[in-house]
């Protein structure tokens, strides 16, 4: 093993990235195979034209985020500020809430990231180049959840111990009004030091007008907010403004990321667009993104802290000039009038089993029978071949992969496998 990936952290100086070999906007295929196509990714036109320290342009654009980057008066929590957090990510579409992670448990989310990192960077690039992309990702950013072979990443203790926290379950359940919600699974991104490219504004997720029972649903959850909503009448006997309040005020989902490091002016933090978890338009394309919105990163969130995101707010990932290492693992949470639905068995029943009862309940549907091991889970790889050869080497007969080349306008024009377990569940 390479000495770099043998003794590194993510957090502090690392010797990792800043690979000039990779040029900017490139991609890789299913393969492997580098490209320079436009509409597989989404490039970014206003990135600098080498991937080095001292690149003018890399130099023009540090200097410009040092005197800009983040959002003025950002709004950040204390754990215990319960029903101000949901105020604020109510309104925001997301909020920020420091200390969630005490010493010990950062500590384990550390160790597991730097372990999962080490496994998805020994793969070298071709032609000179120090490290395989991740399929359809832009240079030096990977995601924890789809490089691994189950598309989750329930089967390590590092994440599931993060599941069910005495300072995150409580704003939970103030957001979903109740403490009846799921877990979906869990990732999150990272990006290495020379991510020079700005990642397209997207969501996580894509609402859909309600129907039926999952509307009642959606509309006793408003109704539990104190929404005004006469509680004679059904979803369907609402007025259009009424409904797309109820929606707005009803995520489908939750995720959190976790900061492992500070997220500095200049670290590569997050950005998200405040109030756009209420929009049905998509988010502007990279060529016409506003300067604002490339600067509304949460700048000052410290090491430790938990991002409650709704999956529906315009987010992405903005340009590591650092020498550190931006890991954000994640767990993502699903609303229960969801019901399951589309809940893929990641999660060892072992591991389950070690689990609060608030955890093990809400993970119920994505824990795996005693005995039969999660398919795929426990490799990782940045490409979609590898993944898909583990998934299919461990599934046999009973599961399936397909490849979705997803809407730009949400995730990205990337390939991305989703797994189904013909036992049960996607």
């Amino acid at each position: 093993m390479d000495s770099d990936l043998a003794n590194y952290r993510v957090h502090g100086p690392t010797p990792i990235g800043w690979d000039p070999a990779t040029l900017p906007n490139e991609v890789v295929d299913d393969e492997g195979t580098p490209l320079r196509k436009k509409g597989f990714g989404e490039p970014d036109p206003r990135t600098p034209a080498r991937r080095v320290p001292d690149d003018p342009g890399v130099e023009a654009l540090r200097e410009h985020l040092r005197a800009n980057n983040g959002i003025r008066g950002l709004e950040i929590c204390m754990p215990d500020e319960v029903e101000r957090a949901a105020r604020i990510y109510r309104r925001d579409g997301f909020v920020v809430v420091r200390d969630a992670l005490d010493e010990q448990h950062l500590a384990l989310f550390r160790e597991g990231c730097a372990r999962r990192l080490r496994e998805i960077l020994a793969y070298p690039g071709r032609d000179g180049r120090k490290y395989m992309a991740e399929t359809g990702r832009l240079p030096h950013r990977y995601c924890y959840g789809t490089t691994s072979g189950s598309r989750q990443m329930m089967h390590d203790p590092a994440w599931t111990s993060m599941i069910d926290l005495p300072t995150t379950t409580p704003i939970l359940a103030e957001i979903f009004t109740t403490d009846d919600y799921l877990v979906w699974g869990g990732g999150g991104d990272l990006s290495l030091p020379g991510a020079i490219e700005y990642q397209h504004l997207h969501t996580d997720g894509v609402d859909a007008q309600p129907a039926g029972d999952d509307a009642e649903r959606r509309l006793a959850y408003f109704r539990r907010q104190g929404g005004d909503a006469d509680p004679v009448n059904s979803f369907a006997d609402l007025d259009f403004r009424t409904q797309r309040l109820v929606m707005d005020r009803t995520p489908t989902g939750v995720t959190i990321n976790f900061t492992m490091t500070d997220l500095t002016w200049e670290n590569g933090p997050i950005r998200e667009i405040p109030g756009t978890q209420t929009a049905t338009q998509p988010p502007p394309v990279p060529e016409e993104e506003p300067e604002w919105m490339r600067l509304s990163t949460l700048v000052g969130a410290p090491a430790g802290s938990a991002i409650f995101r709704d999956v529906r707010t315009w987010h992405g990932a903005t340009p590591n000039l650092s020498r550190e290492i931006r890991a954000l693992p994640s767990i993502e949470y699903s609303a229960g009038w969801r019901g399951g639905s589309g809940s893929q068995k990641t999660m060892p029943y072992e591991i389950w089993e070690t689990l609060s009862p608030h955890a093990q309940r809400i993970c119920r549907f994505i824990r795996q029978e005693p005995g039969v091991w999660p398919y795929g889970a426990g490799v990782m790889h940045p490409l979609t071949s590898g993944r898909r050869a583990a998934y299919e080497q461990d599934a046999g007969g009973k599961g399936e992969v397909t490849s979705v080349r997803t809407d730009p306008r949400s995730a990205g024009t990337a390939i991305r496998l989703f797994n189904r377990d013909h036992d049960g569940g996607y």
